[in-house]
């Protein structure tokens, strides 16, 4: 596995997270409009498939990923 790679779990406190929100976050991003751009280039994935959406509503249960990241997010205990 290669170093660079990010693995991380994220507590969702709240229904939903939205998508760029989740990348700041856990900061696979520096910014929110980073984020954005990341989405609009197709280079997120939630649950496999490619996301565009920069608002999509993740929910405990879902996985964002990319290429060096992957996000598990599950409900907050």
């Amino acid at each position: 596995m290669d170093e660079t790679f990010l693995e991380e779990t994220f507590q969702l406190r709240d229904e939903y997270i939205p998508l760029c929100d989740l990348l700041k976050y856990c900061s696979i991003t520096e910014s929110g409009g980073e984020a954005k751009h990341l989405i609009a280039e197709g280079n997120v994935l939630v649950d496999g498939d490619v996301e565009l959406r920069k608002t999509r509503k993740i929910r405990a249960g879902q996985v964002v990923s990319g290429m060096d990241f992957e996000i598990r997010v599950v409900a907050a205990p």
